[in-house]
């Protein structure tokens, strides 16, 4: 999807001034997903789920409004959404401190990169790495 140029002061909050823009997963508007529609079965989990695209969105409402960080976060999550949650939750458990050695970590960055495509993640996994170097929180290596 071409992201469009959105200004925060007249397209935020998107769900009620860019509905447009806002579709799940599966492809429904935002529009359908109604307490009836998820009573009668129309609506699945799948369709709750929010999509890259939307978490782009977001991010560049965000950095629009001077919150580069939290637009950051948003971008690192777009990226997740193509992740199994089991393997997220894999990768969370390595960042903490003391879990990884890191030749780990950047492993997973690679992966994160090539299997992915999460460049930005990957960073994020490598500056964790330094940091950790220098406040000596890697796992020892076998």
């Amino acid at each position: 999807m071409t992201q469009p140029t959105l200004d925060p002061a007249v397209d935020y909050p998107l769900s009620v001034h860019r509905k447009d823009l806002l579709f799940t997963p599966t492809g429904k508007s935002i529009d359908q997903i109604t307490l009836e529609a998820v009573v009668s079965g129309e609506v699945q989990a799948t369709d709750l789920r929010i999509t890259p695209d939307t978490l782009r969105l977001q991010a560049q409402v965000s950095e629009k409004a001077g919150r580069k960080q939290l637009g950051a976060n948003l971008r690192r999550a777009a990226e997740m959404t193509a992740i199994s949650d089991e393997r997220v939750l894999q990768i969370y458990n390595a960042l903490r401190p003391n879990a990884s050695t890191k030749a780990e970590l950047e492993a997973i960055a690679v992966e994160l990169e090539s299997e992915y495509d999460a460049v930005l993640l990957a960073e994020l996994v490598r500056e964790a790495a330094e940091v950790y170097e220098r406040r000596d929180v890697l796992a020892e290596s076998e």
